[in-house]
């Protein structure tokens, strides 16, 4: 069933194999090279079925926190996303932009304004740790304007549709988690208040593209500043956190978890993804470690190869409906063709030298 045919709203999957957003910083002044296009092309050549790109900084002064990071605030870098779009779409692939606000991993001295602090739901970083600027109701709103003018954009470009990043504690999860967001306003306090912030990014996007564009979220229990961080304690409480962002326009959530494995709740042994499609009745794309014998530690780590029979049985059990891999496609550009056509032995491992290199 994973390498059968699925539709995501009214695109057409050749299969249920994603590609997950990687971040790759070869993207010298926020415009893909000719070596970040082929290197996306290559991946639809080889059978993803859809491609979720590494994340896309929005157009706003403090989105910034890494070098040679993709934007779209520039001609050159408009150009280079549509040709890198329609190397995946003349390839039969499918493409989504992933928006990314990367909040509180700002530093001093990043462009494109230097000037510009790192931007936070209450000013901090991680619980304890206050060193960001914390939003107004006006930083609030430009943000939100930035996600929806980009998601236009990207429309325009001709991508599939859009995913906003809201895991792993960039911006959106800064809001969504009760030890990085203290505020008193109607941004903060309950686990729906907090998700106020995200779900008005998706209603300005649903607001600013067409009915059939799709929109996508991202969310995470965990932080890159602490693995064991969670938004919710119980599926009640993730039922509260995802009403109002479903309510606002979703088409698919995409569930982030470091070992896909593992399970979510005491109620039972499925994963977070399981207990999203439960609640959102929506598409669901689980993610963590697929393919590999080893979790996500960093990207520095290597892993092994491993197969895939969980996930198959997974989605032939209807738990979930799509798998991103990460890490696994990375280093083997032909990992879906080799997976379906049982070449296992032949899947290059994941290594350290695979971030340097295009594969």
């Amino acid at each position: 069933m994973i390498f059968e045919k699925y539709t995501l709203k009214k695109t057409q999957l050749r299969n249920r194999i994603v590609m997950a957003p990687m971040t790759r910083n070869m993207s010298p002044g926020g415009v893909p090279t000719q070596d970040v296009i082929d290197y996306y092309e290559r991946r639809a050549r080889a059978n993803v079925g859809l491609i979720i790109t590494e994340g896309i900084e929005i157009s706003h002064d403090a989105s910034s926190a890494y070098p040679n990071v993709p934007r779209l605030d520039s001609d050159a870098s408009i150009d280079a996303w549509k040709a890198l779009v329609n190397g995946i779409k003349i390839n039969d692939g499918a493409v989504i932009g992933q928006l990314w606000h990367c909040g509180g991993f700002r530093k001093p001295g990043m462009g494109p304004n230097p000037k510009v602090p790192g931007h936070t739901a209450s000013g901090l970083t991680r619980p304890g740790k206050n060193v960001a600027h914390a939003m107004s109701i006006n930083d609030i709103n430009e943000t939100i304007d930035a996600y929806a003018e980009d998601a236009r954009i990207c429309e325009k470009i001709g991508f599939d549709g859009i995913e906003i990043h809201g895991a792993h504690g960039y911006l959106i999860d800064n809001f969504l988690w009760e030890g990085t967001n203290q505020r008193e306003d109607a941004y903060g306090g309950s686990i729906e208040k907090r998700a106020k912030f995200a779900s008005e990014v998706i209603k300005a996007v649903r607001a600013k593209v067409s009915k059939d564009f799709i929109v996508g979220f991202r969310f995470s229990q965990w932080k890159q500043q602490d693995y064991t961080a969670r938004l919710a304690q119980d599926v009640q409480e993730l039922t509260s956190m995802l009403k109002e962002p479903i309510d606002s326009g979703l088409d698919y959530l995409h569930a982030s978890t470091r070992r896909y494995w593992e399970s979510e709740f005491k109620e039972n042994n499925n994963n977070l993804a399981y207990w999203t499609q439960k609640i959102s009745k929506l598409p669901t794309i689980s993610v963590g470690s697929v393919g590999l014998d080893s979790d996500f530690t960093d990207m520095t780590a290597p892993a092994e190869v491993s197969g895939i029979e969980k996930v198959i049985e997974d989605i032939s059990s209807s738990k979930y409906d799509l798998v991103a891999v990460g890490r696994a496609l990375l280093a083997d550009h032909e990992w879906a063709l080799k997976m379906e056509e049982g070449r296992l032995s032949e899947i290059k491992p994941y290594t350290s030298n695979t971030l340097k290199e295009f594969y």
